[in-house]
């Protein structure tokens, strides 16, 4: 497994821009000045980009991301409040790159990119687009010698779990609705960029399915973009969604001469901005307002899980972030006289391997077994309704709820095109521009090496064979459906 530290760029921080003063967080980790001016303390604002390391030499850091230097450092967990210091994560690119091309540009072309993971759109689309994301190493991550089985294996799981996934999507419509919100998103961030005097073009890039980031990014360069703002669309950083969607970025780029110089800015996390959490705060008001007794109602989030080892073995933040996301959610709403219970649990696991706990399904049986009867379910971990609000939270955790004893049900709307929120993000590209750099080209990237067509063929027969036996064994086919669906 690859622990947390992320090397080529760094990770920067701006200051908290919340107008009231937050406790200071359980989650401590050194920093330092990016222009060697020395060790600086986290409690003390800044207007400088901070650049989080470690300073604890005992841990072994292992990079997430290949050429970017960001750093998960040493974090020391204490029975404090959860720590606030910053407003959006940063990550722009090393100060020893020679200055760009662009910066003699006659006239600067800004563009923004949204990052999302993409979604079938028809029900033919269901199972290709499954294949994409379990080829995907960030998703499904093999030990190195097993990595020629990736393919394969994303082959395997995508065809025995289509017919259930097809279900549900049949059940939403026929497809998922993501690419549509999206492009509403983007033209939304476009428009409230304009109202700040700032004309910017607006790319989407999926993960999984049309369009793809390459394709953006093909788009990128026939327009002539000379500075770039990446904006992944999930509010935490995790390794299997805005860590993946960078890899393909760092891949394109480090290929391409032209990208290779164009300054860019990616903005990692966002889930600590004043929008985006007056927004959450916002749509829980708006619904608890709905009960007939909205004091009595249990706040559930529900966020979307991702493999422990994930968080213990590679040093993924995705934990940490999510649980001080809720506490400054609820700080908020405590601020309005809202003081309602709440929980957090983690939906959508997928395979025999251990996930983040609790599981929201379990969680909601033992709420209704301890007499709740008024719940409000809050999708904190997405932006934007598709399978797992539309079919996930609202069919089957209702189902479960309802089954389970609670009597009143209630579900958050995602953010989607809400003007608070879209403007908080215009404010964070606004902000991100100014530390926009040339992307870094690592040469000795130990991932990386040179193609060799003669493996390729050897691993793709061998692993071709063993698919093929997989699916003739039924045994251990059922092995595969009781694992992962």
């Amino acid at each position: 497994m690859e622990a947390a530290s992320l090397s080529g760029s760094s990770l920067c921080y701006c200051n908290d821009r919340f107008s009231r003063s937050i406790p200071r967080g359980r989650y401590i980790a050194s920093v330092s000045r990016n222009f060697s001016e020395g060790v600086n303390d986290v409690d003390k604002p800044s207007s400088k980009p901070l650049s989080i390391s470690s300073s604890d030499s005992s841990t072994q850091n292992h990079s997430l991301l290949k050429g970017l230097n960001l750093s998960y450092g040493s974090i020391q967990k204490r029975n404090l409040n959860l720590q606030t210091n910053s407003a959006v994560g940063v990550c722009t690119f090393p100060e020893y790159v020679a200055e760009s091309h662009h910066s003699h540009s006659a006239e600067e072309k800004l563009g923004v990119l949204l990052l999302n993971l993409g979604g079938p759109e028809t029900l033919n689309d269901v199972q290709p687009f499954l294949y994409n994301l379990f080829a995907d190493p960030d998703i499904i991550r093999l030990p190195r010698l097993l990595r020629f089985l990736q393919r394969p294996l994303a082959k395997l799981i995508s065809v025995l779990r289509a017919p259930k996934s097809k279900e549900g999507y049949a059940a939403i419509g026929g497809g998922s609705p993501l690419r549509k919100i999206t492009d509403e998103q983007a033209d939304a961030l476009r428009m409230a960029l304009e109202a700040k005097n700032v004309c910017a073009n607006v790319y989407v890039g999926m993960r999984y399915w049309f369009p793809f980031t390459e394709e953006a990014i093909e788009q990128i360069k026939r327009d002539k973009i000379t500075k770039l703002v990446v904006l992944p669309l999930y509010p935490q950083f995790s390794i299997s969604t805005t860590g993946s969607s960078i890899r393909v970025l760092q891949r394109v780029f480090k290929e391409d001469a032209y990208l290779s110089r164009l300054p860019v800015s990616v903005i990692l996390s966002w889930y600590q901005r004043q929008g985006y959490i007056r927004s959450m705060a916002d749509l829980i008001e708006k619904e608890l307002g709905k009960f007939a007794k909205p004091e009595e109602v249990m706040i559930f989030f529900s966020a979307h899980g991702v493999p422990v080892s994930y968080v213990e073995d590679a040093g993924d933040p995705y934990k940490d972030q999510m649980e001080e996301c809720i506490y400054l959610i609820m700080q908020e709403l405590k601020a309005r006289g809202i003081g309602n219970d709440h929980t957090l649990a983690y939906q959508s696991r997928v395979g025999p391997v251990q996930w983040l706990k609790p599981y929201t399904d379990e969680v909601l049986v033992e709420i209704g077994q301890k007499g709740v009867k008024s719940l409000l379910a809050v999708p904190v971990s997405f932006v934007s309704e598709h399978i797992e609000t539309l079919e996930e939270i609202d069919m089957e955790y209702k189902h479960l709820a309802l089954e389970s004893g609670i009597e009143n049900w209630g579900r958050v709307p995602a953010l989607g095109c809400n003007s608070l929120f879209i403007t908080d993000l215009a404010d964070a590209v606004v902000e991100a521009l100014p530390s926009a750099k040339a992307m870094a080209t690592s040469t000795d990237d130990a991932e990386e090496t040179e193609f060799d067509p003669l493996s390729y063929v050897v691993k793709m027969f061998f692993g071709s064979i063993l698919a093929f036996i997989l699916l003739l064994t039924p045994r251990l086919v059922l092995a595969f459906r009781n694992g992962f669906f």
